[in-house]
């Protein structure tokens, strides 16, 4: 668990950590120390203007009050009006111009939201960024939390852990990620393990060739410690009264990279993508698209989003958490919680979907259920803010009704009309491509066939009975849902098909007392529009549509055989109507994310796997180069979708990465073809 840091304000005002004895900023001027021994000293203002890419990446160490990445926001907006002022002279001088910012930055003990309100009280002049922060300001969860501001021009990775163990948990690159270090942990005698060597070596690690540091130390051990990582290391005036700091320059990146050969994705020049699908993937990879000004074309079969697996009434949005710190809750943890900042700042933009944030209760209505809760309490691994352990009275106070279940209640969790946030994200991915590429999409157009020709994807469509084709793309994203096995390059993709059928049963007075949102062995909302939306069955293996009576019996007799001693389950109306369709999943529950893998591809470059051998492995040929699975998500990918899109385009596009290496390789389209040749089963 992550533990908040202590801390008390002297007589100047400015925060102390009691653990370290020591000031998170300097009494006499914090925000002018910041910008001279981090941001002057990195040259990062003449860097933004003439860089390799088009966005420019910062690590921190120590994250503090945020007061480093405030400043270097704050600097980061005067280099963009500066160059939107300047467009009138010739354009091209602006071609290796930055366009967004991502900050990297690792906490051990967060200050609480309370005490960083009041630490950047202190600094009114960033008053406007300071309230972006701390609206979006995450829970006490170790890993990786992705904040974004600006539509994505602005990216913090707020790491909440050790500053050596995440970086060791970190999926990235052979080329590194890293432009310039902030080095700005407490002072080194106060402070030892975060001045270490194996930090600076995992700092080369992660670091791009020529990355530049800096530092307000200039302690002996310190500069010797980074010379012996690499990093060529010289003396600069200190700030203020301080004599003297360091800076540095890494020569040349050391080609480490996370991930073994068999789990590495395709890093690519993504200049012209096609997106086929119509759900909630597809909406978030093309907001994710438009965040990085990437020409995309979008291919729906059907006459308008959300008419598959996210055409439902209403739909739950909470984790699904386990009672060990396993891939599967991290991947679901940190995708709820960038899901849900991300559809508050959809509203805040004035993009509408109804929605309620009325928490989630989960009841524990069988034994196994109560055993799993009682195991999950008893590990105490998960933030109260994002789940916790409810008696019965408890659970009815909080549901509003009476049900005799205890349970495990999340407070962040709601429910949301599904196809109106499919839409609301689609718009805001077409109002930020305003000003840069083009969105196009193509409606009631079922694509039949993908090509690779050397120009690149070629994409043979059925419009309206008509053949059209469209190309060529570099990059080709499939998110269709239980379709995406319709190509002949993706037909071996094992979808296990669940199809599910919801029903809409009328409201009673008594039903319309319910507040949260209740789970049992299906899912009860709260009233919208005079009905419950009441679910869901189960049938694996069918891809069918069509809307059954007896599937509308058989969610009434469940929610009628955990409640029929309640008030409000007796007292429901008629069911209304109802709809039915196919979940996508895989065997393991988890979505895929990444490229596309060719099993006799794999069969032939890593033969050694069946030997047992993780070594002498021949190179993959890649065959389907540039073609992408994003798919899978079954009943969660409003809560999980987001951040998989987001890791996907990240990962092609060279950038820092949302998930862990553990995460990416879990949810990685190699998966089972590098299981089964462990198991000499291919």
């Amino acid at each position: 668990m992550i533990k908040n840091a202590q801390i008390h304000f002297n007589l100047q005002g400015t925060p102390v950590a009691d653990h370290f004895d020591d000031v998170y900023f300097s009494n006499d001027d914090g925000l002018a120390e910041s910008h001279y021994v981090f941001f002057q000293q990195n040259n990062i203002a003449q860097r933004l203007q003439n860089h390799d890419r088009d966005f420019f990446s910062i690590a921190e160490t120590g994250f503090g009050t945020g007061l480093n990445f405030l400043n270097t926001w704050l600097q980061f907006k005067a280099h963009i009006a500066h160059r939107q002022h300047d467009n009138n002279k010739v354009q091209n001088q602006y071609d290796k111009s930055v366009n967004r910012l991502h900050f990297i930055s690792f906490e051990k003990y967060p200050i609480t939201k309370s005490d960083l309100t009041q630490a950047l009280k202190a600094w009114p002049q960033l008053a406007h960024l300071s309230e972006q922060l701390l609206a979006n300001y995450p829970i006490t969860l170790a890993g990786c939390h992705r904040l974004e501001f600006e539509n994505g021009a602005i990216v913090l990775d707020l790491y909440f852990g050790d500053v050596q163990t995440s970086i060791n948990t970190m999926s990235y690159p052979a080329c590194g990620v890293v432009d310039a270090w902030y080095l700005d942990g407490f002072a080194p005698s106060k402070n030892p393990d975060m001045w270490q060597s194996s930090v600076f070596n995992s700092m080369v690690d992660i670091s791009r060739s020529n990355a530049t540091l800096a530092t307000f130390t200039a302690a002996g051990f310190v500069r010797r410690g980074l010379i012996e990582a690499g990093f060529s290391i010289q003396k600069a005036k200190g700030f203020g009264r301080k004599r003297e700091m360091l800076i540095g320059q890494l020569t040349q990146a050391n080609q480490a990279h996370s991930a073994a050969p068999y789990f590495a994705n395709d890093t690519a020049t993504l200049n012209r993508v096609a997106v086929i699908g119509g759900g909630i993937a597809s909406s978030s990879l093309l907001y994710s698209l438009a965040k990085r000004g990437i020409h995309t074309h979008h291919f729906c079969q059907d006459d308008a989003l959300a008419m598959g697996a996210s055409h439902n009434v209403q739909g739950a949005v909470y984790p699904h958490l386990q009672a060990k710190n396993s891939p599967h809750s991290e991947f679901f943890a940190h995708s709820f919680l960038y899901a849900k900042r991300l559809y508050k700042q959809l509203l805040a933009q004035g993009f509408s979907f109804d929605h309620s944030w009325c928490g989630v209760l989960q009841h524990a209505v069988k034994t196994p259920l109560a055993q799993r809760h009682e195991n999950l309490d008893k590990k105490q691994l998960w933030p109260e803010e994002l789940m916790h352990a409810v008696s019965a009275q408890q659970g009815d106070e909080l549901a509003g009704i009476s049900t005799g279940y205890p349970g495990v209640f999340f407070p962040l969790g709601g429910w949301i009309n599904p196809p109106q946030l499919v839409n609301a994200l689609f718009q805001a991915a077409k109002a930020i491509t305003i000003n840069t590429q083009p969105l196009n999409s193509e409606f009631n157009c079922n694509i039949e066939q993908l090509e690779k020709t050397d120009e690149g994807w070629m994409l043979t469509a059925n419009i309206n009975q008509k053949s059209k084709t469209f190309g060529p793309f570099s990059d080709v994203i499939v998110c269709a849902g239980e379709h995406s096995d319709q190509f002949n390059q993706t037909e071996k993709l094992p979808i296990v098909g669940v199809r599910g059928q919801v029903s809409h049963i009328k409201a009673s007075e008594e039903s319309k007392k319910l507040k949260t949102v209740l789970c049992h062995k299906g899912y009860f909302t709260p009233h919208y529009q005079g009905h419950h939306c009441m679910g869901a069955t189960f049938e694996k293996n069918s891809k069918s549509r069509q809307v059954t009576e007896q599937d509308n019996q058989t969610n009434h007799k469940q929610l009628l055989s955990f409640y029929q001693n309640t008030a409000f389950a007796p007292s429901l109306g008629h069911i209304t109507s109802a709809k039915a369709a196919v979940r996508c999943t895989f065997i393991d529950h988890l979505p895929m994310a990444g490229q596309w893998a060719d099993q006799n591809d794999y069969m032939q470059a890593f033969a050694n796997l069946r030997l047992g051998k993780r070594y002498q492995y021949n190179a993959l040929q890649k065959p389907q180069q540039g073609l992408h699975i994003l798919t899978g998500f079954g009943a969660r990918g409003f809560c999980s979708a987001p951040l998989s899109a987001e890791h996907l385009i990240a990962h092609l596009n060279n950038e820092p990465r949302p998930f862990s290496e553990r995460v990416s390789q879990a949810i990685h389209p190699a998966r089972f073809i590098v299981r089964d040749l462990i198991r000499n089963k291919i």
